[in-house]
């Protein structure tokens, strides 16, 4: 794969910053926790880290509420930080992307408190402001995706002002075209530093619909969300209006030009619309965005039906752009939990990260799967997500998937010499880094074999894919790049099966990868459950 592409097929490292590493003792993770970490990074056999949030917020929803985003929160450390981080990450060979969230800032975002003040200042327009209606209530119906109506009423202006999100988090109003200026000379600042790219948070949510329409009502039987439960009142609407506008492709444009004026950087895009498939083929397209990702692969469902059909719908689709994959994020229960209901092992997470990393696209891998780490039961009295205090009991939050990493089995996991700002479970600690590392069968050595592995397979990293029909719990399809063909058949169960094989010429089985496999018996396959088997169709 060339350098200037190196973003294709590149297997991402999400680092959630307040749970990776604290070095002052605050109970925070902090920048100089992950230069401390690096190194242990680097060893993954990952390509890059996109870091989440660390800018100046007042951390009503953990810093993706910005109030500088040019500056690093004390918190977290300092700009010479960051410069030090950088640095070490690409002396270790490791590219930095770094969240960046555009749609939105706090409401103590210099910006915005300049906004709220009169309907006649320089950044009166910055935001999304609207009169009330005759009877004082909000502009439209639009829902905020944390509960409740997604309009805030602002004495000082005498108007409502609109937050899809936190009513702490403002939405910037991008038909202001010094809006998208701004915004732009924010990224501008990063890419200078020498940043490889940008994670955009919620990149469909820059415009609204100007007449501020209602959004239609759904029918019951059609609640389903990505990030979000049925019964959360947002699954209640077709959200038309307050998202995905078609001025955003124009924006994306202006945003891909800034970035191609610098060399060897991606934008990957976090889309989450009415059709998330179609906007992720439509956002990608030459252009715009280097790569998109939605919460497609984020469900509760993992049958092999449900992952080829998501796949195929999104390549019948992206035609000329390139996806990225993931089964696990800051937002959402832990995949081994989600998926494994109840049979975590060691086979089990290492299959996981075999079937995220050989399907066609790049990757992102939250901090943690290596690990093997379960979704954590946070009680309500430690909770510090707003979303999960705000629908507690029904949903709980995304506390559960931000615990603290463990590094060691000792109180706190070696996580900080404070007292964690979310507990670091028993069962946690039991997973710990440096009991793992030692053990040539433990999931975290599972997953760095894998990972080198897949390295040296072009074909998994920048192939295309085509299915293979197949009985659950059978997952299987074909990746080729130039004159090279690898079949690829996972057992998603946890029963052996007998598969017979494809007739596409002669199968020379793949070994290295470390994962449980299986043996050829003629024309068929016993696939041990967990298991897969990798082969080079000569």
């Amino acid at each position: 794969m060339s350098e200037a592409s190196w973003w294709r097929g590149a297997a991402i490292y999400q680092i959630y910053p307040r749970s990776f590493m604290d070095t002052d003792g605050d109970g925070v993770g902090d920048l100089p926790g992950i230069i401390s970490k690096l190194d242990y990074v680097a060893s993954l056999g990952v390509d890059a880290i996109w870091i989440a949030p660390f800018f100046r917020s007042p951390m009503t929803d953990f810093g993706y509420d910005i109030a500088d985003p040019c500056d690093v929160d004390p918190l977290f450390g300092t700009l010479a930080d960051f410069d030090t981080l950088l640095a070490k990450a690409h002396a270790l060979g490791l590219k930095v992307m770094i969240d960046q969230v555009l749609s939105h800032t706090s409401n103590e975002h210099a910006w915005f408190k300049e906004s709220r003040e009169s309907r006649d200042n320089p950044k009166s327009d910055w935001y999304v402001w609207a009169d009330a209606k005759d009877d004082g209530s909000a502009p439209n119906n639009w829902l905020s995706l944390f509960g409740g109506s997604a309009w805030q009423w602002e004495p000082r202006r005498g108007q409502y002002y609109l937050h899809n999100f936190l009513a702490s988090q403002p939405d910037l109003n991008f038909h202001n075209p010094d809006v998208c200026a701004a915004v732009l000379a924010n990224l501008r600042f990063w890419l200078d530093k020498g940043v490889d790219g940008f994670r955009l948070d919620s990149i469909n949510f820059c415009f609204h619909d100007r007449a501020l329409r209602d959004n239609p009502p759904k029918p019951k039987e059609k609640r389903v969300g990505r990030g979000f439960s049925p019964d959360n009142p947002y699954a209640f609407q077709y959200h038309h209006y307050n998202n995905t506008q078609p001025e955003n492709l124009k924006f994306l444009g202006d945003l891909r030009a800034l970035m191609d004026g610098y060399t060897d950087v991606a934008a990957l895009g976090e889309i989450s619309s009415e059709d998330s498939l179609a906007t992720m083929a439509e956002y990608t397209r030459p252009g715009r965005l280097h790569m998109g990702y939605s919460f497609e692969l984020l469900t509760d469902d993992f049958s092999a039906t449900y992952i080829r059909d998501t796949v195929q719908a999104l390549e019948a689709q992206m035609d000329q752009g390139w996806p990225c994959w993931a089964i696990s994020n800051h937002d959402v229960e832990r995949v081994i939990t989600r998926w494994g209901r109840g049979h975590a092992s060691t086979s089990l997470a290492n299959l996981f990260t075999a079937v995220l990393c050989s399907l066609r696209g790049s990757v992102c891998i939250y901090q943690g799967e290596e690990l093997g780490l379960t979704e954590v039961d946070v009680p309500y009295e430690a909770l510090q997500d707003p979303y999960g205090i705000a629908f507690w009991p029904q949903f709980k939050g995304r506390d559960g998937c931000r615990t603290p990493m463990p590094w060691s089995d000792e109180t706190n996991g070696g996580f900080s010499a404070g007292t964690p700002w979310l507990p670091v479970p028993q069962e946690h600690r039991e997973l710990a880094v440096v009991l793992q590392e030692h053990d040539p069968h433990s999931v975290l050595n599972g997953f760095r074999t894998f990972m080198h592995w897949r390295k040296a397979q072009p074909a998994l990293c920048v192939g295309e894919i085509s299915f293979i029909d197949m009985p659950e719990p059978v997952l299987a399809f074909t990746r080729r790049v130039d004159d090279e063909t690898v079949l690829v058949i996972f057992n998603l169960g946890e029963a052996a099966v007998d598969v017979s094989l494809p007739a596409l010429g002669a199968l020379h089985a793949l070994e290295g990868h470390g994962l449980l496999t299986g043996a050829v018996h003629g024309d068929g396959l016993r696939l041990p459950g967990y298991g897969a088997w990798f082969a080079r169709v000569v």
